[in-house]
């Protein structure tokens, strides 16, 4: 963790950082680091009375680190959900016991049960809009006329709404619309579900293309494998379709899943399906032996996690024909990502398709753009929308994200005001303090050749200087660097650098570096990293 915004703004206190120690810190090196700072900061090494008070105030920091990271229950609390988990009633019900992963149920199930009522009068909307565009006549014209035709061929629009009724039983509506070439159809389904002591329950009854009637239902046999199943029935004007499936998966490995599925009624169809999920790709392969076609599918994704992209790219081949498809995805915001995606394939010709994901809604748009595999509409189709997301990534997206970076960090500024301003005298009390600590510590340095902290500068640097920091988005930290030296050697870990004793952060929301000028061996060297980079030296 460090010290960074937090989603409700609000500042979280990083206990490793300020005791300079790693997250995997064992209960001897906590100690330690506590011992260090005690001897530094315990009101009875000071007899001023002024630096007795900045005393008592530092030294409670670090008492209130050391209370939570050498107990061993509340430090799994804090490494599981934070500084506001520690704030959080109820914690006296959770057992010494409970594991990182139980302790973050548990507390979710805390901020649950006090917002049980919010929850209850809150719906969870879903939509998925698809539009359907014929634009053939670019690169396959029916007539000589100067503009080709494009029109919308199809429009379907399905939406859906939760209402939790207690904190077992769900009430889902949901209804749909399509038109396609001047004919409509909808349709709408009610759906009860309520979760079993192993699995769950659901009931549907819809209307629209005849009255549909349906049960559902899921559990879990064992830890590896689960069954799901339904039954239906469709009542029509010309019959009575029936419908049932069912599902076995099965957990193959910590990132792999295996399931057949089985389907009878109008179309039946047998699926075996694998699918693996790792943190850096995803794939997925799939057989159906069904009617009326036969097929195998393949699918594969690349996750570019600091890019915040996802790089796609499907293969599907049958007795109808084959397709291929590529595309990109990629995140714009903490709810929003835009995919765009190209099909090749035997009958469908070429497709262009966007996908539009805000929250919970999704919008597509198919544009057919030619019938048969044209060379000019697969490089069109694929040059296209990488011209169109650097117009609108430079014309749009960053302006947007800029200011709601601008309003975000004013909001925190804000909402920390008094807690910075208390963070900010802390470090003025810790640099007053740490005198003739850092007076003893350089004189030992030079007396060996040490390691001497000439400058240790913290904070924003400009944009077109990277050597030059901005004044009043920085600061001095030449002292608490030095005091940080022990034996000749300086380590920092790879945490915020803000909640170090003698530092706070002059630029909350900014990246921020640290700068080290320093002596080593009668030699001058340099050094600037990031500042959650980890650094050792003398290197």
């Amino acid at each position: 963790m460090s010290d960074e915004i937090d989603s409700d703004n609000e500042l979280e206190e990083n206990y490793y950082s300020y005791l300079n120690v790693p997250k995997e810190a064992s209960a001897e090196q906590i100690n330690n680091a506590y011992r260090k700072l005690s001897r530094l900061y315990h009101p009875d090494k000071h007899t001023e009375p002024e630096n007795k008070q900045k005393a008592e105030l530092m030294f409670n920091r670090t008492k209130k680190a050391y209370e939570v990271l050498s107990d061993p229950h509340k430090r799994a609390i804090y490494d599981s959900v934070g500084e506001k988990g520690l704030r959080t009633d109820g914690w006296e019900l959770v057992q010494r016991q409970k594991t990182p992963a139980e302790i973050r149920e548990e507390y979710e199930r805390l901020a649950e049960a006090a917002e049980a009522r919010k929850l209850l009068q809150n719906t969870n909307p879903r939509g998925n809009v698809i539009i359907n565009v014929n634009a053939t006549e670019i690169f396959s014209p029916y007539d000589e006329s100067d503009f080709p035709r494009i029109e919308v061929s199809s429009m379907s629009i399905a939406q859906s709404i939760e209402a939790p009724l207690t904190r077992r039983d769900t009430l889902t509506l949901s209804g749909n619309l399509m038109s396609s070439n001047g004919n409509g159809s909808g349709g709408f389904v009610v759906c009860g579900r309520r979760l079993l002591n192993k699995g769950w329950l659901e009931l549907d009854v819809g209307a629209g293309n005849g009255l549909l009637v349906g049960v559902k239902g899921g559990r879990t046999l064992s830890s590896l494998v689960t069954l799901n199943a339904g039954a239906s029935t469709n009542f029509r004007d010309n019959g009575v379709i029936p419908g049932l499936f069912t599902t076995l998966g099965v957990q193959l490995d910590k990132h792999t899943l295996g399931s057949l599925t089985l389907n009878a009624g109008g179309q039946a169809s047998m699926t075996t399906q694998i699918d693996r999920n790792t943190e850096r790709y995803a794939w997925s392969t799939s057989f159906v032996i069904g009617s009326p076609h036969i097929y195998f599918s393949i699918a594969y994704t690349h996750k570019m996690i600091e890019n915040e992209l996802k790089l796609k790219a499907v293969a599907k081949v049958g007795t109808f024909g084959f397709m291929a498809e590529y595309g990109a995805e990629k995140k714009i915001s903490k709810y929003s990502s835009v995919l765009a995606a190209v099909s090749i394939g035997v009958p469908t010709g070429v497709i262009l398709k966007f996908k539009v994901i805000r929250s919970q809604q999704t919008y597509v748009f198919p544009i057919h753009l030619s019938e048969e595999i044209v060379p000019a509409a697969v490089f069109y189709a694929t040059v296209t929308p990488i011209i169109v997301w650097f117009f609108v990534k430079k014309s749009i997206i960053e302006p947007m994200q800029a200011e709601r970076k601008n309003i975000e960090i004013e909001k925190t500024k804000r909402t920390n005001e008094q807690r910075m301003n208390q963070k900010r005298q802390e470090a003025m009390a810790a640099l007053d303090l740490m005198q003739h600590t850092y007076e003893r510590i350089v004189q030992e340095e030079t007396e060996r050749q040490g390691l001497i902290i000439v400058k240790a500068t913290y904070g924003q640097t400009e944009e077109d200087n990277q050597n030059e920091f901005i004044k009043e988005a920085s600061i001095d930290v030449t002292i608490p660097v030095q005091c940080l030296v022990k034996d000749g050697v300086l380590e920092l870990y790879n945490s915020s650098k803000s909640d170090l004793p003698g530092f706070y952060d002059p630029c909350i929301g900014e990246a921020k570096i640290l700068r080290i000028d320093y002596l080593h061996n009668n030699v001058n060297k340099s050094i600037v990293v990031k500042d959650i980079e980890a650094v050792r030296l003398p290197r």
